[in-house]
């Protein structure tokens, strides 16, 4: 039996417009195995995982589980874990890192102000700051969730940390099983799907010079689906690459239509029509699926510059 992401790429499916929406990344390091919601079905206290999950809801913070690729042996607890969180809105993207001996810390953080995209509050709790490493490569590797995501991410994982790419983390969801290995890039919150390693070892490159690769990209993570494909859209019709240079300033409609304004730091703005269509024909959209299903597509129709007063008019 064929694989939800093995039809997904025979069907040519886009994958523009799928990514995960956040505009901060919580990440807590949890080695061990995870369970299909790993905040609640790990090694972690499922009632912290449930408190968490209660004080995130509604900022604007998408928490998840990160560990390091390789192994994942039952028997030992971290004495510290890895923490970061990071902001994804161009203009005000960040990240920052910390450690902790006890995951309890993270009850103590304004979700709130992070999700704002205010840092300060989490150096406050848990005495970090600015992470001056390598960009993070998150590659969805929780089979609990669909076997796709560790059939296809877990080798991807292991190769770009065996090959020397220090922010190489596995992660809990990414969203979007048929699209796997799926990766999410931060700081700035571009995910991609069927990613190889060769193709994220170009991204990561990209990363660093402050660029982003459109190649395979879902969409920036700040964004909802339509501003996501308008933004990518925005960034193929003329050929620009700098990863803070587009914002998506604004989003006019309702499924399944919608006009979207994307901006440029240099003052052009574009109107972006988007269509939501049904993905046909049917296919698994995960493995675990008991019917068929017709995920939703974004479609751009048309990009169009706008003249200055028109913009500002918008």
């Amino acid at each position: 039996m064929s694989t939800c992401s093995t039809v997904s790429h025979d069907l040519d499916e886009p994958v523009s417009g799928t990514a995960a929406t956040a505009r901060t990344w919580l990440l807590l390091e949890q080695p061990g195995p995870w369970g299909a919601k790993a905040l609640t079905s790990s090694h972690l206290d499922p009632a912290l995982g449930r408190a968490l999950e209660a004080a995130a809801k509604d900022t604007g913070v998408r928490i998840a589980l990160i560990r390091r690729p390789g192994r994942h042996a039952d028997s030992r607890t971290p004495t510290t874990r890895q923490v970061y969180a990071a902001h994804t809105v161009p203009g005000n993207v960040w990240l920052h890192s910390a450690t902790t001996r006890d995951p309890r810390d993270l009850l103590g953080l304004d979700l709130a102000a992070l999700g704002s995209g205010d840092p300060s509050g989490f150096g406050a709790a848990l005495g970090g700051g600015p992470h001056t490493g390598d960009p993070l490569a998150l590659v969805c590797t929780n089979g609990k969730r669909d076997r796709c995501c560790a059939l296809l991410g877990r080798p991807l994982a292991a190769e770009l940390a065996a090959s020397g790419v220090e922010g190489a983390w596995e992660v809990t969801h990414l969203g979007g099983h048929r699209f796997s290995p799926t990766l999410l890039v931060l700081p700035y919150g571009y995910a991609y799907g069927r990613a190889e390693a060769h193709a994220v070892k170009e991204v990561l490159h990209s990363v660093q010079e402050g660029r982003i690769v459109v190649e395979g990209c879902r969409g920036n993570s700040a964004w909802e689906r339509p501003g996501q494909a308008a933004e990518l859209a925005v960034r193929t019709a003329v050929g620009e690459y700098a990863a803070q240079a587009l914002t998506v300033a604004r989003v006019d409609g309702a499924a399944p239509h919608w006009e979207v304004t994307v901006a440029h730091t240099d003052g052009r703005h574009w109107r972006v029509l988007v269509a939501q269509t049904a993905s046909l024909p049917p296919r698994p959209e995960s493995c675990g699926a008991s019917v068929l299903g017709s995920p939703a597509r974004m479609d751009v129709v048309a990009v169009r510059e706008l003249r200055t007063s028109a913009a500002l008019a918008s």
